[in-house]
């Protein structure tokens, strides 16, 4: 992970917290489809939250990135983004589509299981938001 900057602390810990819950929830429910449905869409499970995770954390590293960007141009008039941030945000998409069709199309697992693995981001940033209102971080 990037260095802590001490204003955006909050935001830092957030991240970190959101990048785990999604892990520990996705892959608890990718054990209770294994164990409960099949060991095809148990699988299907684990590989969307591995896909989740991984969309999340290259977009917190091509936002942080941006932010470092518009940091240090701060004033001058035309604002350059490095070439390996547009790539970081465009292979999300890319990884994301071909990891979906390999798996769905050649080893035959259910393309709504890969959907339920994709959305323990959702739950991760869910859990992690009501954490922080509850702790009252």
């Amino acid at each position: 992970m990037l260095p802590a900057d001490p204003s955006n602390e909050t935001g830092i810990r957030a991240s970190r917290r959101i990048s785990r819950l999604t892990l520990i929830l996705g892959f608890a429910a990718a054990i209770a489809v294994f164990a409960l449905k099949s060991h095809p869409a148990g699988i299907g499970v684990a590989l969307g939250t591995i896909l989740a995770w991984l969309n999340f954390r290259w977009l917190d590293q091509a936002l942080i990135a941006l932010e470092r960007q518009a940091t240090a141009q701060q004033g001058s008039p035309a604002a350059r983004v490095p070439f390996q941030i547009y790539v970081k945000i465009a292979g999300r998409y890319v990884l994301m589509a071909a990891a979906i069709y390999v798996t769905f199309h050649y080893f035959a697992v259910p393309v709504i299981s890969l959907i339920v693995g994709l959305l323990a981001l959702g739950a991760g940033a869910l859990v992690g938001s009501i954490y922080e209102v509850v702790s009252g971080s």
